[in-house]
């Protein structure tokens, strides 16, 4: 089994000033211990980065970036996605399949929107999903903070059963990933 991290949306707009994601700061150390990991293990570490319209999100614009402290390293693959859904066209699951990937491990920003969404999509493609418990967040959005936000896509995702294929949550510092094949 091959398996790749998929680091969604850890963008300088979703980490920094008004519109970062709770604990933007802990949440870029936890992404980054863990894709030290899967580049040790020799796993394929993607990058995927929204894009749109929004002065913002506008591709190649300074919120578009990366976010400012996460790490990225030579090999690494970066995917440009204009939907909550990575898979949506995109060419990740062409550079899946081209690695012979049948797994994935997740985490990013944000929970509600992307993460979750993606997420959803790779179990519809039949990855089973290591869902980065701590390695995924999000706003406070007028009805529920982002701690509960979080909690709720941790068990809603990891009680899904439907697919074939299941989300299994795993805290950052216990994520391994089996030596490349």
């Amino acid at each position: 089994m091959t398996t790749a991290l998929l680091v969604i949306d850890v963008q300088t707009t979703l980490c920094v000033g008004p519109w970062a994601v709770h604990d933007a700061a802990g949440l870029i150390d936890r992404i980054n211990s863990v894709s030290r990991t899967a580049r040790a293990a020799g796993a394929p570490v993607v990058f995927i980065q929204h894009e749109d319209d929004h002065p913002l999100m506008r591709h190649g614009s300074e919120g578009w970036q990366l976010a400012p402290g996460l790490e990225t390293a030579e090999g690494d693959l970066f995917v440009r996605k204009t939907t909550p859904d990575s898979f949506f066209k995109t060419d990740l699951m062409g550079k899946l399949q081209a690695r012979g990937v049948t797994a994935l491990i997740v985490c990013g920003a944000q929970t509600d929107f992307c993460v979750s969404t993606t997420t959803l999509g790779a179990l519809e493609h039949g990855f089973p999903v290591t869902l980065v418990s701590d390695g995924h967040s999000t706003l406070d959005n007028g009805v529920l903070t982002a701690p509960q936000i979080i909690a709720h896509h941790n068990r809603t995702l990891s009680h899904m059963d439907s697919f074939g294929v299941k989300v299994t949550l795993v805290p950052a510092a216990e994520v391994t990933f089996p030596p490349a094949a």
